[in-house]
Order: C-alpha cells, then sequence, then structure tokens
C-alpha cells in the first residue's frame, strides 16, 4: 500500500474529521482528492471558456454551434 507524509496539523485534522464523520481517514482523504481534482477540472474549463469568449471570432462561431444544436430541443420528444 502507498503511503504519503503529511503535517502533523494535517494529521490531526483528518482523524478529528474521521471521527466526526465514522468515516475512515483514508475514506476522507479519498473524498478530499476526488473533490480537489473536480475543483482544479472546473477551473480549468472556466478558463478555457473566458479565453474562447475573449477571441470575438470564435466566440461567434460557438455561439452559431449551440444555435445549430438549439434546432433539436424542438425534436418533438417532449409530446408524449
Amino acid at each position: 500500500m502507498p503511503s504519503t507524509r503529511i503535517s502533523e496539523s494535517t494529521h490531526q485534522c483528518l482523524r478529528k474529521l474521521a471521527e466526526e464523520s465514522g468515516e475512515s481517514m483514508q475514506a476522507l482523504l479519498a473524498r478530499a482528492v476526488e473533490l480537489y481534482r473536480r475543483q482544479r477540472f472546473l477551473e480549468e474549463n472556466n478558463r478555457a471558456f473566458e479565453a474562447l469568449r475573449a477571441d470575438a471570432l470564435a466566440w461567434k462561431a460557438e455561439q452559431a454551434e449551440r444555435e445549430l444544436w438549439h434546432v433539436t430541443m424542438a425534436d418533438g420528444l417532449d409530446k408524449e
């Protein structure tokens, strides 16, 4: 099993959280890493979206493509 060094204060915090939640420290670490991974993913996507909006030509192309996809919303599936 791999191991990673953490500071004493982080270990104490992790232990307290585990005691309070009833979850293992390993489960809490796994959840924390997954939340951080998701946060970074969203931040990276936000930066890419901001860059797209800053490029007027690319943004116009994006809007045109969205309009094409918008037509699929009226495909009649909502009429049952």
